[in-house]
């Protein structure tokens, strides 16, 4: 919760200075702490916490030989860890979200209907799947690399910039808004808050919901191809 906090503060101070109702990129500051909260809640459902390190040690370790001598899938295999582990961080962390969007409580906006929060809940499942995958192929370069930290490290940081944990990415000049939806960043955070909140709403909704199932299903086909590269 403290990087949530801190931004927290720091849009406060920005709007201090400001009128009353005053918007930043289309937001008030009732929408800014909504989507700080939301993004908060989506990370924690569908962000890789360490899978991308231990597959990697797994490799390098040969921990996977193993793996290749049962009829276990690795890849599916390491989804199960990865959705129980994000049950399990959940359930820990639920206790002091909910306490403190309680305490923001007249920040909190609902979904402007039930479309929107059904689109919602599909486009976390996609994300989190998404998440898992991205992180998964970049994993895979432990069988040709000894150190995969500095691409985990470059392949996190784009995400972070990119994906709308700092900021939400409307804010930005619509241009360089519209060249990042060219990645699969926008749709690991920003795509499902901007869901939620109404801001992707008809053909936008629809179309962005098959672009990102499009993405998952590259992220995966790229897990499967430097898995079956990196075990020849």
């Amino acid at each position: 919760l403290i990087p949530l906090i801190a931004m927290l503060y720091v849009w406060q101070k920005i709007y201090s200075g400001k009128a009353a109702g005053t918007t930043v990129g289309a937001y008030t500051l009732a929408q800014m702490v909504s989507y700080y909260l939301l993004a908060t809640v989506v990370d924690a459902l569908t962000a890789v916490n360490e899978d991308d390190w231990q597959i990697a040690a797994d490799i390098k370790d040969g921990n996977i030989s193993q793996f290749l001598l049962k009829p276990i899938d690795y890849l599916w295999y390491r989804l199960c860890l990865f959705v129980s582990g994000r049950l399990s961080y959940l359930a820990v962390a639920v206790i002091p979200l909910a306490l403190f969007i309680l305490y923001l409580h007249r920040y909190v906006v609902l979904p402007p209907n039930w479309t929107a929060l059904g689109c919602f809940l599909v486009s976390i499942v996609l994300t989190a799947l998404l998440q898992f995958f991205m992180s998964y192929a970049m994993a895979m370069l432990a069988f040709w690399v000894l150190e995969v930290s500095t691409f985990i490290f470059i392949l996190y940081a784009f995400e972070y910039l990119a994906s709308g944990h700092l900021f939400p990415l409307d804010i930005l000049p619509p241009h360089l808004e519209q060249a990042l939806y060219f990645t699969p960043f926008p749709y690991q955070l920003y795509f499902p808050v901007s869901i939620y909140m109404g801001k992707t709403t008809g053909a936008n909704l629809a179309s962005g919901l098959l672009i990102q199932g499009l993405w998952v299903i590259a992220a995966y086909c790229m897990a499967r191809f430097a898995w079956r590269r990196g075990i020849r």
